[in-house]
């Protein structure tokens, strides 16, 4: 697990995934593998008999559910006040016993759009003070995917802002169907790490504790990414990647981001990268959700490092020529 003493938070990763792609299989492996630590998980059901629980083991992790409707979209305030409830059972307050946890595994259901999940841990002051969003974990089905992608832009969409990608029953699929599926799959999210699995098993320390959200320890984008081979599918979610060796201008590119979310913001499923901005010494880490974006400084430019900017963007239907036209005129006169 890696070192997170640098952010005293909680960390949290929410876990998705198409209907059968293997997340509760998955949640299992998590709390039954030996990685000595205590999770409280939430689990979203619908309908008002959470069955899943009864294939969800785990001797010390506390399992909450929550059954009156989708987290990502009618149960907000019911995720913000369970992570309230959960906070005070950490820190010994309210009525709740004291329970002791390292981290926070949030299931969705499989019809669920991450983004209103994920950006609870940010529009909420509280919430973001005692927990930080650690990734987005997606699940894949080998199997069934491509229709899946190619009939609902949910899946689409789950793809889209995952941070980790498990291409599951990869067992039960031909290697050049794999092959096909993760080319897809990399057309659509090319920043996100990839890894073939069978019945969800993989190392924890893969997809807990990577930091892999807000990035502020590294980020390393590799341009080979979007080295792709031509596929054949019109998918609405894509991404645009964009690499730049001269120096941005500061005051440019807040016009770009102000004209960007504006006439973008609720397409851009996802944006993260790192900038070089003019007279600056350190580099950017720009991401984003949607409307909701930061850029912090990270570690200043090595003496023999290449100052570029980089970054990619994910979302539906995106305007490649307005993008592309736009960022170019960012560049530092």
């Amino acid at each position: 697990m890696s070192n997170l003493s640098a952010d005293p938070r909680v960390p949290v990763t929410i876990l998705t995934g198409f209907l059968g792609a293997g997340k509760t299989t998955l949640l299992n492996h998590v709390l039954t593998a030996a990685h000595g630590q205590k999770i409280a998980v939430i689990v979203n059901e619908f309908g008002e008999v959470g069955i899943d629980n009864q294939l969800i083991v785990g001797a010390d992790e506390e399992i909450v559910e929550m059954n009156n409707g989708c987290i990502c979209c009618t149960v907000r305030g019911d995720l913000i006040r369970i992570l309230g409830d959960l906070r005070d059972a950490k820190l010994g307050g309210g009525s709740r016993k004291k329970t002791d946890f390292d981290r926070v595994l949030i299931e969705t259901t499989g019809l669920a759009d991450p983004a209103p999940v994920a950006q609870t841990f940010f529009v909420d002051e509280e919430i973001a003070d005692f927990y930080k969003l650690d990734a987005i974990v997606t699940v894949v089905d080998a199997m069934h995917a491509g229709q899946h992608l190619d009939e609902g832009h949910e899946a689409q969409e789950q793809v889209g802002f995952a941070d980790v990608l498990l291409v599951n029953k990869t067992d039960l699929v031909a290697e050049e169907e794999v092959q096909n599926l993760e080319q897809r799959l990399k057309s659509i999210n090319p920043a996100a790490r990839q890894y073939r699995t069978q019945k969800s098993k993989i190392d924890v320390n893969r997809i807990l504790g990577i930091d892999a959200f807000e990035l502020e320890k590294k980020l390393e984008i590799d341009p080979g990414f979007l080295a792709e081979e031509a596929h054949d599918h019109d998918d609405e979610v894509s991404s645009l990647f964009f690499i730049e060796d001269k120096p941005l201008d500061l005051n440019k590119l807040e016009r770009f981001l102000q004209a960007w979310l504006s006439e973008h913001g609720a397409d851009t499923f996802r944006y993260k990268g790192v900038l070089n901005i003019k007279d600056v010494p350190q580099r950017i880490i720009f991401q984003g959700i949607h409307m909701l974006f930061a850029s912090t400084p990270d570690r200043e430019w090595a003496p023999d490092e290449t100052r570029r900017s980089e970054f990619v963007i994910i979302g539906r239907n995106l305007d490649e020529g307005w993008f592309r036209n736009q960022f170019a005129g960012c560049v530092a006169g």
